[in-house]
């Protein structure tokens, strides 16, 4: 039997949803099976910073989950996944991985990450940043998860907001394994164990 190529996808309420969205358009039509749980902010902020409806989001997705149900199979470590990208992450969400408090699905699918040493990045959404957060990153970062901001790389001088958005996420996949051809990169990188990722995202306003 073949092993499935899973990845979950977290979308929380802070600002930048926009990113989630964006792996489950890129991801759609590979071969990689994505696992989608929306926080219930998440849906507030989709709908201030999108014109994307829930129900399109959804269907995106391979599976989705609800974020109240902590026995969906994404909850067991028994679950086989690639890794878990939260984007982006709230600080609420930054500060359940740090402490280990699981009472919703994405925080407890996180909390699997780490305990099973799978891969967990989070795409951290919030500045200024008071020491607070500072520690809960470095506790995060301790525990094992990956923080990456989305930072955008002005080096490949994207000429929009949507370009800024797909690069962010195709570094993110690198750290997957996961190749996005159409990742500007500084210099050559060596891409022989990543999966490719073909199709671009179509462009909204």
């Amino acid at each position: 039997m073949t092993q499935k190529d899973r990845l979950i996808i977290g979308i929380t309420g802070a600002s930048g949803v926009i990113y989630g969205i964006r792996f489950l358009e890129l991801l759609k039509n590979t071969p990689i099976e994505t696992h989608l749980v929306l926080s219930k902010a998440a849906e507030r902020t989709i709908a201030y910073e999108t014109d994307f409806k829930i129900r399109d989001i959804k269907e995106m997705a391979s599976v989705i989950h609800d974020n109240a149900d902590i026995g969906a199979s994404i909850a067991s470590g028994s679950f086989r996944a690639r890794g878990m990208v939260v984007a982006p992450c709230s600080m609420k969400s930054l500060a359940e991985v740090a402490s280990g408090v699981a009472d919703n699905l994405i925080a407890r699918a996180a909390d699997v990450m780490l305990k099973e040493r799978r891969r967990l990045v989070l795409m951290v959404r919030e500045t200024p940043l008071h020491a607070g957060h500072i520690r809960n990153m470095a506790q995060a970062t301790e525990n094992g998860a990956i923080i990456a901001p989305p930072v955008p790389a002005f080096y490949a001088r994207p000429q929009s907001l949507d370009e800024m958005v797909t690069q962010s996420c195709g570094r993110v996949l690198d750290l997957f394994d996961i190749d996005l051809p159409d990742t500007a990169r500084w210099g050559d990188e060596d891409a022989a164990n990543h999966i490719p990722v073909t199709g671009k995202p179509k462009s909204r306003t």
